[in-house]
């Protein structure tokens, strides 16, 4: 189940598409994109079952109930309506239908593409069945067989060497941090956090009720995903890597995926993996929009779970219209800024028996990495913004200050400094507040 939770369309397309910028340096990038597509989700599971608390709200809640409130709602809509939602129908729209449309129908296909996806995501959602089971044990391992026939393919028929590939100019230095922070478009840390509940839920309804013993079986559990997803990310990084000897470097990893696949299979391979992709997909769209209009009716009763599941419908119609290349882009300056928050309350969850979980070392720490996320957030938009006089001074200026800023990770220092003005701070508490 856990492994099936983490595992979608974000994860097939992320890593392939690395692997054709990367080229040459593709084995060291992709270490990076395991620690945040693989080791960081871990962690966030087990974060939830070690902190005992009962989800994403109370755990973020223990920094004050306004931020517990902002940074779950900014989760949720981020795992959600506004860039993993629509992003299920564009990975199917561009590995099942884009290499058998012209360019000028593109658009209208993808509308007409969108509008049938998302009425069969709204239909189920409002009333989720046994199809959620049922696809997800037929349509997952099926999947998971067509993309195992593919990954031997390309291994037992290359499509070249890696060692002389040209390699893009954001991965010729500091490749590693460069896959870290590719890892953040998979998204996973950032649902780690949602679905750790689920997970520990699963573990109590088989009677475990001991703490230590739900850890222990989460970390059983996570193990397997670990394993399975730090493999398959690899052979993905391989086949983009490789595919580049034969195709040009495409604009995103579902154009990259469905000519690979055409390459092995040809046109019956290519219909197959579509209609895979595309109701694993759906399945997962329905999983979405059911888990955030859940816990959006849980913020605020007073709106009908129904009411959340034809608002969240329609905004993952209309964002999946922008198209799968516009919404990585909108989507990686929001990242850049929940990550950094992400991994901290990650690991103050999981440090928190050693300062006896007081609010204070969770306050300073997250205020130090809230300053830090904002520069970065801002370091990553589009030109328009970042090329600002004004705000390009101030960038260039934590640039110079902030070690390892330079690659996206000058949250580093502010955040462990934080933690060390809390953590003494914390002595000067008798108890928990």
């Amino acid at each position: 189940m856990l492994f099936g939770l983490f595992f979608g369309a974000g994860n097939l397309i992320f890593p392939i598409h690395m692997g054709q910028e990367a080229g040459a340096a593709t084995y060291i990038a992709t270490l990076g994109f395991i620690l945040t597509g693989v080791g960081l989700p871990f962690l966030g599971v087990l974060a939830i079952g070690f902190s005992k608390s009962k989800g994403l709200y109370d755990l973020s809640s223990r920094i004050s109930q306004k931020y517990g409130l902002f940074f779950t709602m900014a989760l949720y809509l981020t795992i959600g309506p506004f860039f993993a939602l629509p992003r299920t129908a564009t990975v199917s729209f561009e590995i099942g239908f884009t290499p058998f449309l012209s360019a000028d129908m593109l658009s209208y296909g993808l509308l007409a593409f969108s509008l049938v996806f998302f009425l069969l995501s709204w239909l189920l959602s409002l009333n989720p069945t046994n199809i959620m089971v049922w696809v997800g044990k037929v349509l997952n391992p099926l999947f998971l067989i067509f993309l195992a026939f593919l990954i031997i393919s390309a291994f037992v028929k290359p499509m070249g060497a890696i060692e002389t590939l040209p390699v893009h100019p954001s991965y010729q230095q500091n490749a590693f941090f460069k896959g870290f922070t590719e890892g953040y478009n998979t998204m996973d840390a950032l649902a780690s956090l949602a679905f750790g509940i689920i997970v520990v839920s699963a573990i109590k309804r088989f009677g475990v009720t001991n703490t230590t013993d739900i850890a222990k079986d989460v970390m059983k559990s996570g193990f397997v995903s670990v394993i399975l997803m730090a493999l398959i990310y690899g052979c993905l990084a391989y086949i983009g890597a490789t595919s580049l000897n034969v195709f040009p470097l495409s604009a995103n990893g579902g154009i990259a995926l469905a000519q690979v696949s055409q390459h092995y299979f040809g046109f019956l391979g290519s219909i197959l993996l579509a209609i895979i992709v595309t109701i694993a997909c759906l399945k997962t769209a329905i999983g979405l929009i059911t888990a955030c209009s859940d816990m959006f009716h849980e913020l605020f009763p007073s709106i009908s779970y129904r009411n959340f599941v034809h608002g969240f419908s329609i905004a993952g119609l209309l964002v999946a219209n922008v198209g799968l290349t516009s919404i990585i882009q909108i989507s990686v300056p929001v990242l850049m800024f929940l990550y950094p928050l992400a991994i901290t309350l990650i690991l103050l969850a999981l440090l928190s028996p050693l300062f006896q979980h007081k609010r204070i070392v969770y306050q300073c720490t997250t205020v130090f990495t809230l300053l830090a996320a904002i520069i970065e957030g801002l370091k990553a938009t589009t030109d328009v913004i970042s090329k600002n006089p004004i705000v390009l001074n101030i960038t260039s200026s934590v640039d110079g200050i902030l070690p390892f800023s330079d690659i996206n990770m000058g949250w580093i220092t502010p955040a462990l400094i934080g933690l060390v003005i809390g953590w003494v701070l914390s002595f000067k508490q008798q108890v928990p507040n």
